[in-house]
């Protein structure tokens, strides 16, 4: 039997991942992942692990409000209110894609100036200003928040042994920053998955993720593999057209709440 074994959340883009055990859903995914961005002050450009792996432990945790809580070694801990309606809207650019999002204010730019290390600003996405997903992919109206391309990513528990075995150590699956992880399933059985059922909801599996030099990042030490794995051994034997592909992007369509332990249906 197929069951949800994990489930993680990351409300600041490329920050620490929130490990949850239950969690409501919404137009964009998970209620609170990835509304939260860096973004360089002169240029409006998303930042993230592959510039700046030092965001690897950042930890970022959502607050009941919506709000922010930043913590980082070295730095204290800092409560960041959800931007109110009189924020200033600052234009940001997340790969091809530029919009007007509200500015967390001068607090949160300058303790985020110091952890980064040059000017920059912190900036949240209401669902009002979302973003559509990727072209060609999913419906005309899916949206995203600031994931890179679609709401959530799915991974088998299985998959993440069949590479680790490729490549030779226990790999964590922090790594590949999923947002649900099933169990019982064969290695990469995801990779031919349509529709899928986790408790009420049911989600389209709409495109394979392709991975990049992220990959190589320690979760809990911020440190670059030397090796370049497990990347190298994705780009040798899971490549495609689009890159090399280690999970299983997903829009749902429909809120709800998910719970760790529930069973999964495989619906086409």
């Amino acid at each position: 039997m197929l069951r949800l074994s994990a489930l993680y959340r990351y409300p600041l883009k490329s920050g620490k991942a929130e490990v949850l055990q239950g969690i409501g859903l919404d137009k964009l995914g998970l209620e609170g992942d990835r509304r939260w961005m860096l973004v360089d002050e002169a240029s409006g450009r998303f930042l993230t692990q592959r510039a700046e792996a030092k965001m690897s432990q950042l930890s970022a945790l959502w607050n009941a409000d919506g709000g922010l809580t930043l913590d980082a070694p070295g730095h204290s801990a800092i409560d960041i209110a959800l931007p109110g309606n009189e924020a200033e809207l600052r234009g940001v650019t997340i790969w091809r894609d530029t919009l007007r999002v509200p500015d967390a204010g001068e607090e949160a730019a300058r303790w985020v100036s110091e952890f980064i290390g040059k000017p920059t600003r912190l900036v949240q996405v209401p669902l009002d200003r979302a973003r559509t997903t990727q072209a060609g992919y999913g419906n005309d109206d899916d949206q995203v928040a600031f994931a890179d391309g679609f709401p959530l990513l799915l991974i088998g528990e299985a998959s993440l042994q069949h590479l680790s075995q490729e490549v030779g150590r226990p790999l964590e699956m922090l790594r590949f920053r999923p947002n649900l992880v099933i169990e019982g399933s064969e290695a990469y059985a995801e990779d031919g998955w349509k529709r899928i059922r986790i408790g009420d909801v049911e989600f389209r599996v709409v495109k394979s993720c392709s991975r990049c030099i992220l990959t190589t990042i320690d979760p809990k030490t911020g440190e670059r593999s030397a090796d370049r794995e497990p990347l190298a051994t994705l780009q040798k034997t899971r490549a495609q057209a689009d890159g090399a592909m280690f999970g299983q992007n997903l829009v749902n369509d429909s809120n709800g709440r998910l719970e760790v332990g529930m069973p999964v249906e495989i619906l086409e």
